[in-house]
């Protein structure tokens, strides 16, 4: 079974071809970061544009990169939710016209279980396992039972790791994208430069939630406050001091939860998934098997939005066509079959 996965939750336009699942035939990312990059951050009516003209040229290129027709196709999975909304209703709505037109089963896709799913793209992954999803807009640890059966056991409180990153990496000017910028400056860097505080979320909040505001205000209104005066203050050493405390805030919370359900298979998922801090502190915890996607899978991508998509098709899950976009996913702690099914 061939599935197309389309993508346009945020500022890429992708879209791929998957065969059963786990056989990439082609995956095409066009990305926007030049048009948002003077801005520091994704200006959405920009991204909808920019997704309604690349939409069907990406499409066309991953059809042509897979050797196949459009009607060799078996099945259409797109992005539903969460994201941008008028950047996912250009998939979407692609999408669901796509199927129609063609009489092809249709599947609307969580982009945040599409990301847990990357990982199985590339290898074989044995349930359940204990799921790290961390990007721009989203820090979960969940325990996965099922690729449509999702427990979330914390999550943050107020501001996502990656929203985290983009956020100091404009105040100090390091770059965009932001996450990308601080990886690669505090490669140079000393995480002991500073000691940032960790959080405290005894009063309120999950046993396993996790908290980026604090640590943000603390690197970019308090630093003197918690600046190693043995080190310099550089570009690279704040970089290198803010990363090594997000990544051990992510971790802590992470730990626990492994401790708590015996589960020490990890799972890691989203664009800070591709962080190099946080891939070689979890690759030294030789209690655990910590399973990352390729670098290219991280971040948005059709792949993973086909891969799922075949997944909820073969056991016969449809989506109505009347589906809608959803900005954000209902605040449960428990989720994956799609609406309709």
């Amino acid at each position: 079974m061939r599935i197309l996965g389309i993508e346009s939750s945020c500022d890429e336009t992708a879209a791929a071809v998957v065969e059963d699942g786990r056989v990439v035939l082609s995956s095409v990312v066009a990305t926007q970061i030049p048009f948002h990059e003077t801005y520091n951050g994704v200006v959405p009516e920009i991204a909808s544009r920019k997704h309604t003209e690349w939409i069907l040229p990406v499409v066309k290129q991953a059809l042509s990169e897979a050797s196949l027709g459009v009607s060799d196709i078996d099945g259409i999975a797109a992005t539903s939710r969460p994201g941008l909304m008028g950047s996912l209703l250009v998939a979407l709505t692609f999408g669901k016209t796509l199927a129609w037109a063609l009489d092809k089963p249709f599947i609307a896709i969580n982009h945040m279980l599409a990301h847990l799913y990357a990982a199985h793209l590339e290898r074989d992954i044995a349930y359940p396992y204990i799921g790290l999803l961390v990007s721009g807009g989203h820090s979960i640890i969940c325990k996965v039972s099922d690729f449509d059966d999702i427990e979330v056991m914390g999550t943050t409180v107020d501001d996502a790791v990656g929203e985290a990153f983009d956020k100091v990496a404009k105040h100090y000017g390091f770059g965009y994208p932001g996450g990308v910028a601080i990886d690669r400056l505090a490669k140079g860097g000393n995480p002991a430069a500073a000691s940032f505080p960790l959080p405290s979320l005894h009063k309120g909040g999950h046993e396993y939630d996790v908290s980026y505001s604090g640590l943000k205000t603390a690197v970019i209104n308090q630093i003197d406050q918690f600046w190693n005066p043995a080190f310099e203050r550089t570009d690279e050493n704040i970089a290198a001091a803010f990363q090594e405390t997000a990544v051990r805030i992510l971790l802590s919370r992470l730990l626990k939860a492994v401790r708590d359900t015996g589960i020490t298979t990890v799972v890691a998922g989203g664009g800070v998934a591709a962080n190099s801090r946080l891939r070689a502190l979890l690759a030294e915890r030789g209690e655990l098997t910590c399973v990352f996607p390729s670098l290219d899978l991280c971040g948005d991508n059709g792949a993973m939005i086909a891969g799922l998509g075949y997944r909820y098709l073969a056991r016969g899950d449809r989506s109505p066509l009347d589906e809608n976009a959803s900005a954000r996913v209902p605040g449960f702690r428990r989720f994956g079959r799609p609406r309709g099914t």
